[in-house]
């Protein structure tokens, strides 16, 4: 079974954000007649991974928020438990199994992942994988400005990957495997990839927060959390002429397009 297997979408958990943030300049008239939300006015998202086989590697996109928030950013972002562990052994793998990691971003809902709390010690989730990241995030990461100092948690999330060596940092585009590569499209963050699959059989692409969810395949509709809207815009722009199929990092209902 698990020779056949390709790429298979990943349920890492699910958060709540404020939806009016995350849908940008898309009015609430016209959003909130199709879209819920919570009485914080929060929307409700599915933490979106792509688990990819190619060849002998095992390549995972994205890690989810991981196992160490408090209570009270549970209470916050209304997080549910991280299922990633779970959901990897619902499809006959470990997370001892991944080679390889793709990390999009450095933002906690994608990398928070990376390092877990197990019996009150901070391990690599993934002991055994390269983390693949852009230089450039990995430099705002780790040494972020006054615009960029929130979205980012170098120490709880990102110096242990460092510190163990398991860490590969590219510019620009990169071949990760023999089918799968990555793109440097900023927009986002300062360092944003986007992760292209190019199987004879499967043609797509990982839009990761360019296109987190269906609503965001309109192309004015963009979050107010971009670094930059007008270079998330010619990301999407780009995306979109690729015309293949769009998997999405955040949407509750479907996978991709």
């Amino acid at each position: 079974m698990q020779d056949q297997v390709t790429v298979i979408p990943i349920n890492a958990g699910f958060y709540s954000t404020d939806a009016g943030a995350s849908l940008g300049v898309l009015p609430r008239a016209i959003w909130e007649k199709t879209i819920s939300v919570d009485d914080k006015h929060r929307l409700r998202m599915r933490i979106n991974l792509l688990l990819i086989k190619d060849e002998e590697r095992l390549i995972l996109i994205d890690t989810g928020i991981g196992n160490k928030l408090n209570d009270k950013k549970k209470k916050i972002y209304n997080y549910t438990d991280f299922l990633l562990p779970n959901s990897l052994q619902e499809v006959g793998f470990s997370c001892l199994d991944i080679t390889d990691v793709i990390l999009t971003h450095l933002h906690f809902d994608h990398a928070g992942g990376i390092v877990s709390e197990f019996d009150g010690v901070m391990q690599l989730t993934f002991p055994n994988a390269t983390h693949w990241v852009q230089k450039a995030e990995w430099e705002i990461a780790k040494t972020p400005d006054m615009l960029n100092a929130a979205a980012y948690n170098y120490q709880v999330d990102l110096a242990l990957l460092e510190e163990k060596g398991k860490l590969k940092l590219v510019d620009g585009e990169h071949q990760i495997s023999e089918h799968v590569e990555v793109m440097k499209v900023g927009g986002h963050t300062e360092g944003f990839q986007i992760v292209k699959l190019n199987f004879p059989d499967c043609k797509a692409v990982f839009a990761g927060d360019i296109i987190p969810t269906e609503p965001h395949l309109y192309l004015p509709v963009i979050s107010a959390y971009e670094i930059s809207r007008k270079d998330t815009f010619k990301a999407k722009l780009m995306i979109k002429e690729l015309n293949i199929p769009i998997f999405f990092s955040h949407d509750t209902e479907v996978w991709s397009t």
